[in-house]
């Protein structure tokens, strides 16, 4: 048996929502001491899974690659042979900060886990659901007797003008129109080619003879500038004011 092998894993998905989540994860399912982690094999397991993430193309968060440099500094550090001291002349732990940072984080974790199922909780409880059948045979026993004991001429011509008001408003609300011209850039494209291919030195002023309004002439004039840009003709300048004309390309 492949023991090497058998010590590997494969993460495929991203699961976990941070760094501490997945470091959380390797020190559950190793049942690891979290006061005495062995950095050597969490360093390994988490860059393992860096690794794998980036073969499946999966992008990860920047604080995946800040806790992996950490985990490595870690490293590092207990494997120098001078260790740092503290004021009281004791050594200092590398480990000490991450493991306060991943109780923290875990003691934040089990809140939520225990907010989640509360929320879960109260989803499975449904408010009063007759109301509005009540309310609904309420308004059929009651027959407005009340009401028209305190009608009077002045709540009537209130009520008149309020719908005469409404009448007028609807009348000045803006009608929009969407008129469907005749025209289309496509279609003067097409006579546009057919004149330059049946004439010569066409005057620019000849091209709009045509039109029967002023919205005919922009969708000339739009069909023109969209020949010029594909170069499909040529425009020929002459001396002069407006003095110019079309040809198609040779």
């Amino acid at each position: 048996m492949n023991t090497e092998a058998s010590a590997t894993y494969e993460i495929k998905l991203p699961q976990f929502e941070g760094p501490f989540d997945l470091l959380l994860f390797f020190i559950e399912r190793d049942e690891l001491d979290v006061y005495d982690i062995p950095i050597a094999k969490i360093t390994k397991d988490f860059l393992t899974y860096l690794h794998q993430a980036s073969v499946l193309n999966i992008e990860l968060a920047s604080e995946f690659i800040v806790v992996a440099a950490t985990l490595m500094r870690i490293k590092a550090k207990m494997l120098l042979p001078r260790k740092d001291l503290d004021e009281s002349g004791n050594e200092v732990d590398p480990r000490q900060e991450l493991v306060q940072q991943l109780l923290e984080y875990k003691r934040y974790k089990e809140v939520l886990d225990e907010l989640r199922m509360l929320e879960d909780e109260r989803a499975k409880m449904f408010a009063r659901g007759n109301v509005e059948a009540e309310l609904e045979e309420i308004a059929k026993s009651w027959t407005g007797e009340a009401e028209l004991h305190t009608l009077t001429l002045f709540k009537l011509l209130t009520s008149f003008e309020k719908v005469m008001n409404r009448f007028e408003e609807q009348k000045k609300r803006p009608v929009h129109k969407v008129t469907n011209y005749a025209y289309s850039i496509e279609s003067q494209k097409s006579f546009l080619t057919n004149l330059v291919e049946s004439e010569k030195d066409i005057p620019f002023a000849r091209v709009f003879e045509v039109c029967e309004n002023r919205i005919h002439a922009i969708f000339t004039f739009l069909a023109l500038l969209e020949m010029l840009q594909q170069r499909t003709v040529v425009v020929k300048v002459g001396m002069g004011v407006n003095n110019f004309w079309i040809n198609r390309t040779s």
